[in-house]
């Protein structure tokens, strides 16, 4: 048996015993100290949800400030629209207030981003064509 499989075949065991022994350690949800209406895990939810909701925003400010399509690319928008449908579905299905909240705005976000890279590409091609 070589010098790894041996480490490995002492650490795993060594590792599960550790874990054992720790149930304490492991994070329980409990009700917030700030919004005890909330479980902490909700409240974790909503500032991770606010950050991935938002991300996109800037290209879509930058665009809508430069008018122009330059830089975007719509099917990252798309596609990344299409998943956060399906992340609605899924705290639909475990029931998770900020998955639904913050994925829907974030629907409408890449909405706004693919409609406004619409609307400037049409317009730069139709002043391409009259050129």
């Amino acid at each position: 048996m070589n010098r790894f499989n041996r480490i490995f075949l002492t650490v795993i065991p060594l590792s599960l015993l550790t874990c054992v022994g720790c149930k304490e350690l492991i994070p329980h949800d409990t009700q917030s100290m700030l919004a005890p209406r909330f479980q902490r895990s909700e409240l974790v939810g909503v500032v991770a949800g606010f950050g991935t909701t938002f991300a996109a925003m800037p290209d879509l400010v930058a665009m809508l400030r430069r008018k122009s399509s330059a830089g975007m690319n719509p099917r990252m928008a798309s596609i990344m629209g299409i998943f956060q449908i399906v992340w609605v579905y899924y705290g639909l299905l475990i029931v998770s207030r900020p998955v639904v909240v913050w994925n829907v705005i974030a629907v409408l976000t890449n909405s706004l981003s693919v409609a406004a890279y619409a609307h400037f590409a049409r317009k730069e091609r139709s002043r391409a064509a009259n050129r």
